[in-house]
């Protein structure tokens, strides 16, 4: 039978050194690692995002609560506004109401004097003259409202205030002025109410010449 060798580590001075080494590198580099506080989780570079969070909610809200503020107060003006306009219509509606209602009280005397007209029995003379009389009752009237006639016969026609229905040869008119007054005009101050409508001289002896 052969006889089994016993392997014997002989220790030597470089083997013994080597280990040393080993053992305190791996000493030195568990060292370099420190472990992590108590608690405190390995993914905490998420803590940050968290943390921001709140904020932004916050200014959120703060700016929702401004959009509130404007939205209330734009409502307010936009109501005093239409409140405004109301009350300016109303006025201008009331203002037109009295300044009428002072012209029509002005002419129910004129018509107060026609409806006795119509009622009279009296010659064809006198009705005339109770309508002369009417007339000059509306045309004082009409003067303190500062309405005033468009002067027309003997005046150079003007298209501005007259409006000719033909022409009508005379004469005894210059020509291309005004010989006949169909309907009278009127204005108020410097507007016009309404055009008078003439007929305008035409004068062979003015055109000859």
């Amino acid at each position: 039978m052969k006889q089994e060798r016993e392997l014997t580590v002989v220790d030597s001075p470089e083997f013994s050194e080597e280990a040393a080494e080993l053992r305190d590198a791996k000493i030195d580099a568990s060292a370099e690692l420190p472990a992590p506080p108590a608690g405190e989780d390995l993914a905490s570079p998420a803590e940050p995002e968290r943390q921001a969070e709140p904020v932004a909610t916050s200014e959120v809200e703060r700016l929702k609560a401004e959009r509130d503020q404007l939205l209330n107060r734009l409502a307010r003006l936009q109501a005093d506004f239409e409140n405004a306009r109301k009350r300016a219509e109303r006025e201008r509606a009331e203002f037109r109401e009295f300044v009428m209602g002072g012209v029509v009280e002005q002419f129910l005397p004129v018509l107060d004097n026609f409806q006795l007209a119509l009622k009279s029995t009296g010659t064809a003379h006198q009705l005339r003259s109770g309508v002369s009389l009417i007339v000059k009752q509306m045309e004082e009237i009409l003067q303190k409202m500062q309405v005033t006639a468009v002067p027309t016969v003997g005046e150079a026609f003007d298209p501005h205030i007259h409006e000719a229905l033909g022409t009508v040869e005379c004469d005894d008119v210059p020509d291309q002025h005004v010989a006949e007054e169909i309907r009278r005009g009127y204005r108020m101050r410097e507007r016009l109410l309404r055009p008078a409508l003439v007929r305008v001289a035409h004068n062979p002896k003015q055109v000859e010449e």
